[in-house]
């Protein structure tokens, strides 16, 4: 009984040396693609998670500087996301709150070149469109209405709609296109809900050009 048990248990070694040598070399390579990419995906989360920290820190920095009015620091720190951190969402919006404070500080090129960047290179499509509405309005203080109306051509998300029309209307109005302003800020005087002290300011651009709005429910509104 021994020696059967034997014979049968040398009969599955021969047939698992078989499987082995026919199949083990597959099996191998699949399974160090497998863990390969395992390990890989975990270096990846991981070093996400140590740039997000690091730029968090620098994004930190900026605030500080911003709140502090050190604006050298401001663009020091700026510096560092940029050059390491360009791709993460703390690198954009530190880069709209010193864009901020280089224009409340009326250095509109220094905030130009800052909100550029910010809708040139962000990563997060909401953050690039409000950094090209701040653009916009940053050429246009500047006199500069084609290139504003350059940055408003692009495509914007359903709640920039009505700023970028207000924007544009400011842009065209400059040129003395009172025609096309006109047309611009009505859109954005139907867009904007009618509680939101912005469409009084537009409602006021619009009378300035001889223009009487006719009160109405906003979009919003008309829908409750």
């Amino acid at each position: 009984m021994a020696q059967h048990f034997d014979l049968e248990e040398q009969e599955q070694l021969d047939q698992l040396k078989h499987f082995w040598n026919k199949w083990g070399t597959p099996i191998t390579g699949a399974l160090i693609v497998v863990l390969g990419g395992f390990a890989a995906w975990n270096g990846y989360q991981y070093w996400q998670a140590r740039q997000s920290t690091q730029a968090a820190a620098l994004a930190d920095a900026v605030t500080q500087a911003v709140e502090g009015r050190q604006l050298d620091r401001v663009g020091q720190a700026l510096v560092d996301l940029k050059g390491s951190y360009a791709g993460t969402q703390q690198a954009a919006q530190a880069g709209l709150l010193a864009a901020k404070a280089y224009a409340d500080a009326g250095q509109w090129d220094q905030a130009k070149e800052t909100l550029t960047w910010v809708a040139d290179k962000g990563s997060d499509n909401g953050l690039q469109s409000l950094a090209r509405v701040r653009l916009a309005s940053v050429l246009i203080e500047q006199k500069q209405p084609d290139a504003a109306l350059q940055q408003l051509s692009a495509s914007f998300p359903a709640e920039f709609t009505a700023v970028a029309a207000d924007r544009r209307g400011d842009a065209l109005a400059q040129q003395d296109k009172k025609t096309q302003a006109v047309a611009e800020y009505q859109k954005a005087y139907k867009a904007f809900d009618s509680q939101t002290d912005y469409r009084r300011l537009v409602e006021f651009k619009l009378n300035a050009l001889g223009v009487q709005v006719q009160p109405q429910t906003s979009p919003t509104e008309a829908k409750l």
